[in-house]
């Protein structure tokens, strides 16, 4: 049976409420029986899907809006100090908690998965969440996404699992002890939190550190950062490390991945044995992903072919190339990648599943710091498309840094042999993409920003 309420969490007040990983614990509180309640930037889905559980959400910030008898303040990262309601909560003596934190305590008393890595979480949780529930075993998840409506990113169930994904971005995930934890890859992101590789390894090995004696660490043997996180770990404790991957030599070695369309069929070698199913989103990464949700539950001492079968109940999860609708014949597709590795892998695997068809792509950079680290990696992944257009950079949390735009990518692109062309004007994109398109197109809109509201209007330029 699943704990209740953690010590002091029975009316808490989140800042932020509407954001991916704010919203889960939120909604797992609610449905624990806690009088939740938050603000949040704008209006949303999530937010109303969050009032159906009785969550009390005000748009915008403001002192008024936290209520005296709160038992703390629930933020991320993300909130700055001068934040109303923040203050506001300092004045009145309320314990302010991170979202980690706040994470943590849901899964104290549970058998905790957490999955880290630099992409790929979102995923690979999903695909956990879906599989355990397939399997009657009722987990409690919190996911950086929707599986498929608004608020579905989170869900406390019966069982005596906790699937989270863990975030590396500001080193919140060190506050986690899982039983198993899965490292899917381990590369330079989050510049404003991390100057170096060697502190990126410093962090996750502080992360394995954390697991339970006795737990697994479930990591990819393929991938250069991960394998030298394996190098550094090996002789941690009582840590068990699993590894997977195509390499030879892996514990858990994928033998063939066979593109059927827009799905996959994966074959892996499992103590000498050949094991094959179907994963219903295309791209090897994603493949890769399934891998390591398998190794994750095999880890749990659940049976290799009953996950198997399982893992091809997972449809996919919302912004992970999520198809939006079709119209005169061009289809639309929306993909959340926004780290250069991620785009590659997204622009590969619709690439191996389009055929003849072209590749459009409509990208909006995340974050300045990222831009400015690994605006020419981004584009030369966008040189992987037939033709691309490049928004402004979104800036989500931080301040513009002088002389770093979106045209960093564009000459890069050029560079590359792209055929891409700026438009700083969003209210303009979603028709001048239209207009390039042509019968038989697929057209991604990309980033991790509001780009995905343009998707939609694209098809509506397209039906007129």
């Amino acid at each position: 049976m699943a704990p209740g309420l953690p010590t002091a969490m029975d009316r808490p007040h989140f800042i932020g409420i509407g954001g991916a990983g704010m919203s889960g614990i939120a909604k797992i509180l609610a449905q624990r029986g806690a009088k939740v309640a938050g603000s949040d930037a704008r209006e949303s889905a999530t937010a109303e899907a969050l009032r159906t559980l009785g969550a009390t959400v005000h748009i915008g910030h403001d002192a008024a809006h936290l209520a005296s008898d709160a038992t703390c303040v629930v933020v991320s990262s993300a909130i700055r100090a001068d934040n109303p309601e923040l203050a506001r909560a300092t004045e009145l003596g309320i314990p302010v908690v991170h979202r980690s934190d706040a994470l943590a305590s849901l899964m104290e008393g549970l058998r905790p998965i957490a999955v880290a890595g630099t992409h790929g979480k979102t995923t690979t949780t999903s695909m956990l969440a879906v599989t355990l529930s397939t399997l009657g075993l009722d987990p409690s998840y919190a996911i950086g996404g929707d599986l498929d409506a608004p608020g579905s990113n989170a869900l406390h169930g019966v069982g005596d699992i906790f699937v989270a994904e863990a975030d590396e971005s500001d080193r919140s995930f060190h506050k986690y002890a899982p039983e198993v934890a899965i490292v899917l890859n381990v590369e330079l992101d989050h510049h404003a939190n991390y100057a170096s590789m060697d502190e990126i390894y410093e962090s996750f090995e502080t992360f394995a550190g954390k697991i339970v004696p006795g737990g697994t660490l479930v990591i990819a043997a393929d991938q250069s950062g991960a394998a030298e996180l394996t190098r550094r770990v090996r002789d941690l404790g009582e840590l068990k490390v699993v590894t997977y991957g195509e390499s030879e030599g892996s514990d858990l070695r994928i033998h063939k991945v066979t593109p059927r369309g827009l799905t996959s069929e994966v074959t892996v070698i499992l103590n000498g044995k050949f094991l094959t199913f179907t994963v219903s989103v295309p791209g090897r990464h994603y493949a890769h992903n399934a891998v390591a949700a398998l190794a994750a539950g095999i880890a749990l001492g659940i049976p290799a072919h009953n996950l198997a079968s399982a893992l091809g109940s997972y449809t996919g999860v919302k912004r992970r190339l999520q198809l939006k609708g079709e119209a005169k014949g061009v289809q639309v597709i929306d993909s959340y990648a926004h780290h250069p590795t991620e785009m590659t892998a997204d622009l590969e695997a619709m690439r191996s599943s389009a055929g003849d068809s072209r590749l459009l792509v409509l990208f909006q950079p995340h974050l300045f710091s990222r831009t400015q680290e690994l605006g020419k990696e981004m584009g030369q992944a966008l040189a992987l498309a037939d033709a691309s257009v490049v928004l402004d950079i979104y800036p989500a949390r931080e301040d513009p840094i002088p002389g770093i735009t979106s045209a960093l990518i564009i000459d890069a692109a050029v560079a590359a042999g792209a055929d891409v062309r700026a438009v700083h004007d969003k209210t303009e994109a979603a028709a001048v993409v239209a207009g390039m398109t042509r019968p038989g197109d697929l057209v991604l809109t990309m980033g991790a920003g509001d780009v995905t509201d343009l998707g939609p209007q694209i098809l509506a330029e397209l039906s007129k």
